[in-house]
C-alpha cells in the first residue's frame, strides 16, 4: 500500500446533505433486516492496490477498521484511514473518462463489492477508468454484537430522528469530504499513469456515497465532471449554474427516500442542467449490482448508455 500527501478541510457542506444525514442507514435495505442474514466477521483482505489518501487518521478513534461479510457481500467498518482503489481498464480501450465510486453505508459502514469493486470492474470492462474510495467513517462498537445491536437502532429510529441543523452537517462531513477532494487530487496528479482525462472525471454514490457525492460537488474544489446519485435523498436545493450532469436512480419502494420529494431533478432542470432521472417501481434501498428480478437490476445498463450518450465511453478527438 503506498502513500500520497494531501487533503485539506473541505467548505462548508450544502443543505442537500443536511436534508438526508438523519435517514442515512445501511445500504443492505431496512428491509433486508427482515431476512435474518447475519454479519459475520471476516479477515480484512488484501488490498495490495489500494493508496492511502494522506487525509490522515480519524481523529480520536479507537476502534480499528474491521470488515464482515452479509447479503453475500462485503462490509468495511470503522475505516481510520482512507484509501483509493484503482480499476483500469485495459490502456487500448480506455475512453480516458474515469470515476470515484462511493460505497454507502450510513457513513457507519462500506459496502465495498455491491457498491464499491463491483461496480469498478463494471466500468473498467466498458473503458471507464474506476476509483473506490474507502472513507474514513463514523466510529461504530469494535464487536459484532454491538455493531448489529447500534445498527438495528439506528434503523427502528430513522423515521423519527429529527433533522439536523444545516450548520452541523459541514463537521459531521468533513473527514468524507476531506477524502474526496484528496481522491480527485491524485488522479489528477497522475492522469497520464492511468490513462485518465483530468477533466472527465466524474463521482458516483449510493446512499451515503450519493450524499457524499453531492457535497463533494457542491461544496469542495474537486469540480466532479459528471456525477451519479444512486437512491440518495432527492429533496429541493440552489443547483448552481456550472452543476455537472447528473444521473439519478431511486426506487418508489425505497423505504428511506422513496417516498420524499423529487425536488432535486426539478432544480437541476429549472438551473438548466443536463440531469437523467431513473424511477424504479420496485426495487428497494441497496440494490447495486445485486442481481434482482425489478426492472432496477437495469440501472448499471442505462447509466452506461448515459455516460456513452455524453461520449465518456471513447476518446476524445485529437
Amino acid at each position: 500500500m503506498t502513500t500520497i500527501m494531501g487533503g485539506e478541510r473541505c467548505s462548508a457542506v450544502a443543505r442537500f446533505v443536511a436534508i438526508g444525514l438523519a435517514a442515512v442507514t445501511l445500504s443492505a435495505s431496512v428491509q433486508s433486516w427482515a431476512q435474518d442474514d447475519k454479519m459475520t466477521p471476516i479477515a480484512i483482505p488484501a488490498q495490495p492496490d489500494a493508496i492511502e489518501l494522506g487525509t490522515g487518521p480519524l481523529p480520536a478513534a479507537k476502534a480499528t477498521e474491521s470488515w464482515h461479510s452479509q447479503y453475500g457481500s462485503r462490509f468495511a467498518r470503522n475505516v481510520t484511514v482512507a484509501t483509493l482503489t484503482p480499476f483500469l481498464p485495459d490502456p487500448a480501450k480506455a475512453s480516458g473518462a474515469a470515476v470515484v465510486v462511493a460505497p454507502g453505508g450510513g457513513f457507519r459502514t462500506l459496502s465495498m463489492d455491491n457498491e464499491g469493486f463491483d461496480v469498478a470492474r463494471a466500468l473498467a470492462a466498458r473503458g471507464v477508468a474506476a476509483f473506490v474510495l474507502k472513507y474514513r467513517l463514523r466510529q461504530t462498537p469494535a464487536d459484532m454484537a454491538g455493531f448489529e445491536k447500534s445498527m438495528q437502532e439506528m434503523v427502528a429510529g430513522v423515521t423519527r430522528a429529527p433533522q439536523p441543523a444545516p450548520g452541523n452537517a459541514a463537521a459531521d462531513l468533513a473527514p468524507q469530504l476531506a477524502d474526496s477532494t484528496a481522491a480527485f487530487r491524485l488522479i489528477r496528479a497522475r492522469a497520464a499513469q492511468w490513462h485518465v482525462d483530468p477533466d472527465r472525471i466524474g463521482m458516483i454514490g449510493f446512499s451515503a456515497g450519493a450524499m457524499l457525492t453531492m457535497a463533494t460537488t457542491l461544496s469542495s474544489d474537486a469540480k466532479p465532471a459528471f456525477i451519479g446519485n444512486v437512491y440518495g435523498p432527492l429533496g429541493a436545493m440552489t443547483v448552481p449554474q456550472d452543476a455537472p450532469p447528473m444521473f439519478a436512480v431511486i426506487a418508489a419502494d425505497d423505504p428511506l427516500f422513496g417516498n420524499r420529494d423529487f425536488k432535486l431533478i426539478d432544480a437541476w432542470r429549472t438551473a438548466g442542467r443536463p440531469v437523467e432521472f431513473h424511477l424504479y417501481e420496485r426495487g428497494g434501498h441497496g440494490f447495486g449490482m445485486y442481481q434482482k428480478t425489478t426492472t432496477s437490476t437495469g440501472w448499471f445498463d442505462a447509466f452506461a448508455r448515459w455516460l456513452d450518450m455524453h461520449g465518456l465511453m471513447k476518446r476524445k478527438a485529437g
